[in-house]
Order: C-alpha cells, then structure tokens, then sequence
C-alpha cells in the first residue's frame, strides 16, 4: 500500500471496480496518510470520517451485488472548502461564517456524488478566496508539500497540497485569478480550469448568491492527464434551467498527433516579470516539442493589445469580486476612488475605479471583451494552443503581513507586486478561455514548475491533450520527497 495513495484517481476508480481494492480500504489508506502527514501540511481541515467509511462501505456492498454508482464508484477525494457540502462548513475563510453549515450539495458536488466518489474532507482556502496563499484565521496557514516554509498557491491551495502530498485522490477547485492554475503550478500537480459557464457554479457561495459570476469557474485539479478529462466529463453539462433543451458536447482534440500541432510560445511578456529560469524553461519546452515535429512559432500573437487586455482583465475581475461587499466599504472604495488623479493607472487605483464602476462602463469593458474574444478566436485558427507561464516564478515565501495589495515577491533579484502576476491569470481568464497547467519539472532549487496551455473557446479537451503530449516528452507528475 506503499505508493497506491499516488497512483491515477480513474486507476483507483478500476481497480474498485474490479474489486482488486475495496473502497473503504483505500479510503482507510488515505485517511492513515491525512494522519501523518496533514498536521504538517494543513490542506484538509474539516473531515466527516464516519459518513466517509458509512458510504464507503455501501460502495463495497452495492458492487458486491453488481451495481455501480458511475466511474468514480468508490473513489476517496477531498473538495475546496468553498463549495457547498450538506453538513459540512463552507466558510470561505471568513470568522463570521464559521457556523455556516450547507443544507444541500453544490451542483458540482452532487455531480461527483452522482459519480460515485466518496467525498471525505474539505481543503485550505484564503480569506474570501482572495490569496496567492491560503490562510485564514478559521484554519490556519497550508504549507507547500514542497516547502513548508512556501505557499501552495491559492485560492485552491489546500487542494494542490493535498494532492501533491499524496492525501486524496482527486480535487475540485475554482479560478477566477489562477486559483487552479496557480497552486497547480507551485505543487506540481495538474489543474485545469474550463471554458465559462460549462461546469455549473450554483452553491460555490457564502452569500446565497444564484447568478453566474463574471470569469469564475469550477474544475477540477489532479495528478495525470486522464483523470482532469475524467473529472471534466464529470463536471461539466448544463444547470437544471437550461438541461430540458441544451446539451454539451465538446470538441474532441484537434489534432491526433503532435506532428499536426501548430503551437504557439510566450515565455514571458513585459506586462509581467517572469523568473529568468522559468522562462527558459518554457521555451525549451517548445524547442522540445519542434523537435518532437510540431510547428512551433516563439512570436506568433492574437491581434490585440495585451497591456490593455490585461487593464480589461482588472476592470471585470474587481468590478465582480467587489460586488458584494458591505455598504460601508463600498462607501470607501468609493471615496478612494473619487480622490484618484485621472492619471493614476497604479493598481490600487485599478481596483478602486473596478470596485465602484457604473453599469455603463462595465457595458463597454465588456464590449472590448468580447471584441477581444474573437480576436482571439481568429488566433485559433491559424495556431492549436499558445502556452505561456501560468505565474512569475516558482512557490515564494509565507507573506501574512500587512494589506495583500501592498505584498511583494522577488523576481529576477527584484522586488515586483504580487499583483503583477495576475497578467498570468488574466490572459485566457478576461476571455473565458479554458486553460490546463501541466507540470515542467524541478527549478535548480528542488520546486515545481508548470506550463499554461490556453486553448480556443470550448477546446478543453484540446488543452487537456496538449499536456498529455507534453508529459509523453518531459514527464508529469513526481511526488515530493517524504511523502
């Protein structure tokens, strides 16, 4: 039982299937881990042990009479804090919701329910899902599997930690800042975040809240290729509202072979400093694949503006996260923005126009959107996939202190915002594009490293594809050492 903790989730899900591990021992297994290696770790922080082994054991049953649940029959996993479980806190790290109890599951989680997994335990988030780390004052800090003295990432960090530690076997997480791609990136694990609207977002919320948000999404994180498609087929589909008359049906891969591929490559870009070792590796990356005998441009771009782009990105991307927050600090925002100089493009002044736009601008940055969109979209016919970084640099620090805007990190010997990075984030992000990180290997200093891959719109699975064929030539997944 050694190494099975690691092995693919759709592995695990076959070998219950096949009754060569039952659930409620592979469950057992993980449970043994979460107990030596979490306290460490802080990525789970809410369990319902005997509700686990309860609906384990029924998996056992029912299979025994020749029944299956679905293709996660039986499979152990853990869920980010924020998505709704019927008995279980969802608190978004906030200490006023810490009695916040779900009544009902998430559509996403009943999604995995309906598919058999065994759901035993929540993971680490940041204060309102609003970190590059994951700490809050209800559950403390999540280290990084790599590092203790490093964040996961966020806001899916405690989901990244667990996976990477080997303490479930399958995750779902949110994006709307890289919360996926990040923490899939600083973990060496795999993360991939969906076109819009395509995984339901009903019961991701503290507030209540129904309507679907701007750029968020739900999707899932994992250690192989096969288990993020798997996970995805799971997830995605139309809400209740729209299943009478809408199906989805996404594209299959748009290539078979990597041969056939036409891969674009930005290693770095001068709206964000990216760390020098990480750009190289990325651009390596695609002189591995050239050689491998697909078409790889380092210059080719959609025909847009990036930096303004990524001023859109801000502007939609505060505008919703800000949206409902209390009176009284609105009412601040408000004046912070009505003392800005016309000239101040800071990004703090960012924050403050996007946290009290009127309904009119946020109509125009949403035209220029979606002007963008199809700028993107005549991109996607000349080239398959653009892959790009998916942070500045590799899992920095713990930094607790003080206001998050006015945190900073080193790049290249330098320090920059933390703030910056979100260009990464935004790229695809702004433009609803879906987008897999895969893992790049070790930097000199023994961290994980990962690569974007953004694709055209409801090109999932050609993104997923693009790094299963990355990790034919490079390799994916590695546990960290200890663990």
């Amino acid at each position: 039982m050694t190494d099975i903790a690691f092995l693919p989730a759709h592995q695990l899900a076959g070998m219950i299937r096949s009754r060569e591990i039952g659930s409620l021992e592979l469950l057992d297994h993980y449970l043994q881990r979460v107990e030596r290696f979490n306290p460490a770790l802080n990525a789970i922080i809410c369990m319902d042990i005997e509700g686990a082994r309860k609906r384990a054991r029924e998996a056992d049953q029912v299979l025994a009479r020749g029944e299956l649940w679905g293709p996660l029959h039986g499979l152990p996993m853990t869920i980010k804090e924020s998505f709704d479980l019927a008995g279980a806190p969802t608190t978004w790290g906030i200490p006023a919701m810490r009695q916040n109890i779900a009544v009902r599951n998430a559509v996403a989680v009943q999604r995995l329910l309906d598919a058999g997994a065994v759901i035993f335990g929540k993971t680490n988030v940041p204060l309102l899902l609003a970190d590059w780390q994951s700490f809050n004052e209800i559950y403390g800090t999540t280290n990084n599997p790599w590092d203790l003295t490093k964040t996961p990432g966020g806001s899916s960090g405690g989901s990244s930690a667990a996976l990477a530690a080997g303490l479930t076997a399958l995750e779902l997480g949110s994006d709307i800042g890289a919360s996926i791609r990040n923490p899939a990136h600083y973990c060496g694990v795999m993360g991939h975040k969906p076109t819009w609207g395509i995984v339901p977002p009903r019961g991701q919320t503290v507030s209540g809240a129904m309507a679907m948000s701007d750029i968020s999404v739900s999707g899932p994180l994992a250690r192989t290729v096969d288990d993020l498609a798997l996970a995805l087929g799971t997830l995605a589909g139309p809400d209740e509202l729209d299943e009478p008359g809408w199906r989805l049906i996404l594209p299959k891969p748009k290539k078979t072979k990597l041969a056939e591929y036409r891969i674009a490559v930005m290693a770095e870009d001068p709206n964000c400093a990216v760390d020098r070792e990480y750009a190289e590796r990325i651009a390596d990356l695609g002189h591995t694949l050239a050689k491998a005998g697909a078409t790889v441009s380092f210059e080719a771009r959609p025909a847009l503006d990036l930096r303004q782009s990524h001023r859109i990105y801000i502007k939609l991307l505060r505008s919703v996260t800000m949206a409902r927050i209390a009176p009284e600090v609105f009412a601040e925002w408000r004046a912070k923005a009505a003392a800005l100089s016309p000239g101040d493009e800071s990004y703090k002044a960012q924050v403050a126009r996007a946290a009290t736009i009127l309904h009119r601008d946020w109509l125009g940055a949403h035209e220029e959107r979606t002007k963008m969109r199809w700028a993107w979209h005549a991109f996607f016919k000349e080239w398959d996939v653009l892959l790009t970084p998916a942070a500045a640099g590799p899992a920095w620090p713990h930094d607790h202190v003080g206001d998050r805007l006015d945190r900073k990190i080193t790049v290249n010997g330098k320090l920059v915002d933390t703030s910056e990075q979100l260009f990464w984030a935004g790229i695809s992000g702004v433009v609803l594009l879906p987008s897999t990180v895969t893992p790049l290997g070790l930097n000199g200093a023994g961290l994980p490293l990962g690569v974007q891959v953004i694709g055209d719109h409801l090109q999932d699975l050609t993104t997923i594809e693009m790094a299963r064929l990355i990790v034919e030539r490079i390799g994916g997944f590695v546990a960290p050492p200890g663990y």
